[in-house]
Parts: C-alpha cells; sequence; structure tokens
C-alpha cells in the first residue's frame, strides 16, 4: 500500500456532483483547494432521482441501485480524486524532514530545507527581537517614575498637546501653540499639587 500523504492537514469538500479538498499549512493554517471533479456516478444517481420522482416504478428501483452501486463505486472514485488531489497540492507544500509538518511557501525556509519552526530566519528572527524589544523598552520608559528633588513625584508624559491637539515627542512646551504640555503641576519641595502657573506653592511658599 501507498503512503498516505496529508493525513491531518485538509477538509473534504467532496459531494455526490464530485470531488473537491482543500489543504491547510500546519504552521499558518493558510490553505490551497483542488480543483472541482466531477462525478459520473453522481450524476448518474441525480439523474435517476429526479426520474423516479415522476415515474416511479422501474426508475425508483434504479435510482436505488445506482446509490448503491454509489456506496462502492463512489468510494473507490474519491480515493482516486483524493490521490489526484494530493499531487495537485504538492507542489505548493514542503514536508519538514525534522518535525514531518506539512508547510506553504511562507512557512517554509530554503536555505536549511526544514520548517521555520525548526530552523527559523535568522533576519527575521532579528527583525521581531528588535521590534519586541523596541516594546520593552517603550514600556519600561512609560512605567518609569520621574522623580523631582523631593523623589516622590512623577512627571505626566503626554503624546499630544492637551491645549490644541498637536502631536508631541518630547520636551515641556508645545511646538505649535506654546503652552506647557504638563496639566498638572506638583511643588518641587512639598509635593502639593499646584497650578500650572504657579511661581509659589500655596501649602509651603517654596518658590517653583
Amino acid at each position: 500500500m501507498a503512503l498516505i500523504q496529508f493525513t491531518r492537514n485538509y477538509n473534504d469538500l467532496s459531494t455526490d456532483a464530485g470531488f473537491q479538498f482543500e489543504f491547510s499549512c500546519d504552521r499558518c493554517g493558510n490553505g490551497y483547494q483542488t480543483e472541482f471533479q466531477a462525478s459520473t456516478l453522481g450524476t448518474v444517481a441525480n439523474a435517476l432521482d429526479a426520474a423516479s420522482n415522476l415515474f416511479g416504478g422501474v426508475f425508483g428501483s434504479a435510482a436505488n441501485a445506482a446509490h448503491n452501486v454509489r456506496s462502492a463505486g463512489w468510494e473507490k472514485a474519491h480515493d482516486n480524486a483524493f490521490a489526484l488531489a494530493v499531487e495537485e497540492a504538492r507542489p505548493h507544500f514542503h514536508k519538514c524532514k525534522r518535525c514531518g509538518h506539512w508547510v506553504d511557501d511562507d512557512c517554509w525556509n530554503d536555505d536549511r530545507n526544514f520548517c521555520k519552526d525548526c530552523a527559523p530566519v535568522l533576519e527575521e528572527e532579528y527583525s521581531s527581537i528588535q521590534v519586541q524589544a523596541a516594546i520593552r523598552d517603550a514600556q519600561e520608559k512609560a512605567e518609569t517614575v520621574e522623580y523631582v528633588s523631593a523623589d516622590k513625584f512623577k512627571q505626566k508624559i503626554v503624546a499630544s498637546c492637551p491645549h490644541c491637539g498637536a502631536k508631541v515627542s518630547g520636551g515641556k512646551f508645545c511646538p505649535e501653540c506654546g503652552k506647557p504640555l504638563a496639566t498638572e503641576k506638583f511643588c518641587k519641595n512639598c509635593g502639593a499639587q499646584m497650578e500650572a502657573g504657579a511661581k509659589f506653592c500655596a501649602e509651603c511658599g517654596t518658590k517653583q
């Protein structure tokens, strides 16, 4: 008996009218749908069914006989159709010798002759690592508390001006309207909240 390929990563879309299969990549799930193969047995059975509904009698017996034949003949035709479908789909997939998975071109490392799970493409990995590192760096900076003299209070980081809505990338004042970006101000001595334009703390009197 020949080795059966694609035993776990296909969907059978076949009907009485014909055969069709959908094969999918074990890694990403993308698929390839084969061409529809019409079934002669299914066509005959459907025609006899229609005649049976109209005339009954001998046509009804013929329809039943056709379905009985289909149960054996259709299965054989189905097996042959699947074998043809495998050959049709095979050029679009690669079988990894290390893990046994069938993967499509996007998930295959041509240089290593393995799937990308077993042999990742280093350039893609480096790029992904750089992105993840940048995200972690941004998260750490966003979570970092910027302390004033008493080392207790933080400065709010904004991405747009609270006055005009312009995008900002840093600094204390908006490059569009010139107004201060911080909407909250705290005393550098006691930490009490102050109005943005205040020069002295209302709580301790310290000049800011």
